[in-house]
């Protein structure tokens, strides 16, 4: 042993530090964060199991399925929409992926992007029904998910969160656009994930100005969650151009939002840093990843010029200017633009005449409807119809059967959801409550810019993308006749029963209603009594 050992023994080995036993509200915040998840999940489940049940009746084209999905199988085959032979429908249904597509290019009203989701369904199952009917359901059941923790983050709770979502799961209307191949439901996804990217980015926006006493000096830096908006909501654009005023709404929100943060931060001056480091950058974030977006989901027509390609693809061959006549409706002399590549003047030329087509459209149809009684489903659109005799079909009835898609929002839902606006609007005005202000800002976004189409041909089923917030809006006021933890258990018991009743009574009036909304052969009696109105006829 040497003299160094002896002088200096080894070290005893160090005690392992004493476990701290976790406390009953550690216990509790576990509990709380596994209920995050498995609470949203299970009412996905439940959203999922009404969505995907018998996904392929009816073995139809329903309504203008007639449109998106044979658009969606061209996109697949060649890039870009193309026509049609005659009696295609019949063709399709009767031998799937038998029907000759030609390449004639075919004019189309919308961007290509929902169609092309539509497409995967179609890559995966084949032309038919279901394929069709597929992304629209599987999108329909996570955007349930999404508004349950959307609603958590929203509100700090998960009962208020996954009630919004199970409200959202027994809505008429949005259960039928996500058992249909249609545009609206597809936007109605893209448009809720990027109010949720924006509540993402405002939190993280917070935790970076916690703390700090000069809060307009502050570089707010990288901003990944609010150019995931911009890709939303360009996504969403990219489908039907209605997103662009959504974009226009949630870029003002986020904006407002960074002012409020530096103000509470102890900025001095918060508008002339909203100004200059926020508004700026907000732009170029959103409407800059939006437009790339956009423009990439054009990128089958674009790409498809040597083989033809889409409709006006060629138009500015051999032009120098953008349009002779007009741009977007607007008169135009004939200016030299051959710097600009042939084909984006194409695709521009083509965007004018894509406007003249959707404001122009006033061709009277028997379901349109004007947007003062969206709200409260004065006018649902009857998506298929069919007349049951009796002894086919499972019809026993003596007066008959019928078979019924009606796009009708479950009415106790959209009628409270009407007393759940004017709370928030109450709410915002004030109490100055942002919440209220943020969903109040989706529903102007969605609703208001259709009152300037007084002419045009529209319809309600539209309103599907504003069925998130509705029920945000709703599960709000049912939170606050719950009332709030600190009360008494009596007045905790009241505001229980209270709101428990409204979601029975709402989830009791989507039950009944459920035949209309899935195409079940019911007595002609059976769907006479569910015809409250004469405008619903």
């Amino acid at each position: 042993m040497t003299q160094a050992a002896l002088t200096h023994p080894p070290a005893a080995p160090a005690p392992e530090p004493e476990r701290t036993p976790r406390g009953p509200l550690a216990a509790a915040a576990d509990r709380a964060a596994w209920f995050g998840w498995l609470g949203p999940i299970g009412v996905a489940l439940f959203a999922g199991l009404l969505r995907f049940w018998n996904l392929g009746y009816p073995n139809a084209f329903v309504f203008d399925e007639t449109y998106y999905p044979k658009d969606a199988w061209s996109l697949l085959e060649q890039g870009y929409e193309g026509s049609w032979p005659d009696h295609a429908n019949a063709d399709v249904l009767a031998v799937p992926q038998g029907v000759p597509l030609t390449s004639a290019p075919e004019f189309v009203a919308h961007p290509p992007l929902g169609k092309w989701v539509i497409a995967v369904g179609e890559q995966l199952f084949g032309l038919h029904p279901f394929g069709w009917r597929f992304m629209t359901a599987l999108l329909g059941t996570v955007t349930v998910l999404m508004l349950a923790r959307i609603g958590r983050r929203l509100f700090g709770s998960t009962l208020i969160g996954c009630t919004a979502a199970l409200l959202m799961a027994v809505d008429g209307l949005q259960l039928v656009m996500s058992r249909l191949g249609l545009l609206d439901g597809v936007q109605m996804f893209f448009v809720l994930a990027a109010f949720g990217s924006l509540l993402i980015d405002r939190d993280h926006v917070r935790a970076r100005l916690a703390g700090v006493t000069e809060g307009d000096a502050v570089r707010l830096g990288l901003r990944p969650w609010r150019i995931a908006a911009g890709v939303f909501v360009g996504s969403a654009a990219a489908v039907k151009w209605n997103g662009v005023m959504v974009l226009a709404a949630f870029g003002i929100l986020t904006v407002l939002w960074d002012q409020s943060g530096r103000r509470a931060a102890g900025a001095r001056h918060p508008w002339r840093s909203m100004l200059r480091r926020d508004a700026v950058p907000a732009f170029l974030a959103m409407v800059g990843s939006a437009v790339v977006v956009y423009v990439g989901a054009w990128s089958g027509w674009l790409a498809n010029g040597a083989n033809g390609g889409g409709y006006d693809r060629h138009w500015a061959d051999g032009r120098p200017g953008l349009s002779p006549d007009s741009v977007l409706g607007i008169p135009l002399p004939q200016v030299p633009m051959g710097w600009v590549p042939a084909p984006l003047r194409s695709l521009w030329h083509y965007h004018s005449q894509m406007y003249d087509f959707n404001t122009g459209l006033s061709t009277p149809h028997t379901y349109q409807s004007n947007p003062f009684s969206w709200l409260v489903v004065g006018r649902p659109v009857s998506m298929y119809w069919e007349q049951v005799p009796v002894g086919t079909k499972g019809c026993t009835a003596p007066g008959g059967c019928s078979a019924q898609i009606l796009g009708l929002g479950t009415p106790l839902l959209w009628w409270t959801a009407c007393f759940a606006l004017v709370y928030l609007l109450w709410r915002w005005f004030f109490r100055r409550d942002w919440r209220s202000g943020a969903v109040l800002c989706a529903v102007a976004g969605v609703y208001l810019p259709w009152f300037q189409y007084q002419e045009r041909t529209v319809f309600s089923f539209y309103m599907v993308v504003l069925v998130p917030f509705l029920c945000l809006a709703v599960a709000q006021m049912l939170g606050a006749i719950l009332g709030p933890a600190g009360s008494t258990p009596e007045r905790r018991r009241i505001g229980a029963a209270a709101a428990g009743l409204i979601v029975l009574a709402i989830v009791g009036c989507f039950a009944f209603f459920y035949p209309l909304y899935t195409a079940e052969v019911i007595p002609l009696t059976s769907w006479q009594d569910r015809m409250w109105f004469t405008s619903w006829v």
